[in-house]
């Protein structure tokens, strides 16, 4: 299901989602009939509904909706993407920055559909892990650059608010495919570019 910028919602799911979630309330011991709770499952199944919409979208058609013959060659990098996720061992939120870069072999794609890529999967329940190695195979399945790097970095509320509580670590992924494996210096090149600010 895709979503336009109003935020469009399956009113069925919504109804469904919201009638678990008013359960769930009470097995906390909340009254779900209190003033401050009535639209509270409502709003969580909207939320639910938005925050997993990338289940609707296909990152490939993204990336080949937009896709041009260039002879350029040299590193696209997109840096500092903002990244909100979703645990999918808490239902928590685990959010940070996504750098992605490409080199291109006789086709590029639109700068925002590298984003729209990262927001795709990363609308999902995921794991960081999972999540960085789809946006690569993505792109390298979209396009067939040379190569493709992708680095998360990010904090994970699951880590934070319960279990070791650590604010402040920051979780590392990185996924290589192509020049960026096999050549160090196109790699240290990547990983250079996206330490600058």
């Amino acid at each position: 299901m895709a979503y336009t910028k109003e935020e469009t919602y399956n009113p069925a799911v919504t109804e469904e989602i919201a009638a678990h979630v008013k359960e769930i309330l009470r097995l906390l011991g909340e009254d779900q009939d209190r003033e401050g709770l009535l639209k509270t499952p409502e709003r969580v199944a909207k939320s639910l509904q938005f925050l997993t919409k990338g289940y609707g979208e296909d990152g490939k058609e993204i990336i080949q909706s937009a896709m041009f013959e260039e002879k350029y060659r040299q590193m696209v990098l997109v840096k500092d993407i903002e990244l909100y996720s979703t645990c999918e061992h808490h239902m928590l939120p685990f959010i940070g920055k996504c750098h992605v870069a490409y080199i291109p072999d006789g086709k590029i794609t639109g700068l925002s559909k590298i984003a729209r890529v990262v927001e795709t999967y990363a609308r999902r329940l995921q794991v960081q892990e999972r999540l960085t190695v789809q946006i690569r195979d993505c792109i390298q399945e979209a396009l067939h650059p040379m190569g493709v790097a992708v680095v998360i970095e990010a904090n994970h509320t699951c880590m934070q608010v319960r279990g070791v509580q650590k604010s402040n670590a920051i979780t590392t992924t990185s996924a290589f495919s192509g020049i960026f494996l096999s050549d160090d210096r196109t790699r240290n090149e990547f990983l250079n570019l996206i330490k600058q600010h």
